[in-house]
């Protein structure tokens, strides 16, 4: 385990940091994309990680029907407001 997961904070910041950089082209990630921040982790731990995030509102699940990705907490389209104005 990567010393950036011991410290919650310090996962947070990394995840929000990563998908702010990428707002200007993309506003929801796919669970794979957060490998990239988490190399040296397990799919099973950054997964607590991220669900965890959820839990603080600082990231919500969108899903089209068969896929579930992440966003930050009301950035971009979210699933309540599709088909709104």
């Amino acid at each position: 385990m990567s010393d950036l997961l011991d410290n919650k904070e310090a996962a947070t910041k990394a995840v929000v940091d990563f998908m702010t950089k990428k707002a200007k082209t993309k506003t929801k990630f796919y669970f794979k994309d957060f490998y990239k921040i988490f190399p040296d982790d397990k799919p099973r731990v950054i997964k607590k990680v991220i669900n965890l995030m959820v839990q603080d509102e600082v990231l919500e699940y969108w899903s089209s029907g068969s896929t579930t990705m992440y966003g930050l907490k009301g950035s971009g389209i979210q699933h309540s407001s599709e088909g709104e104005e």
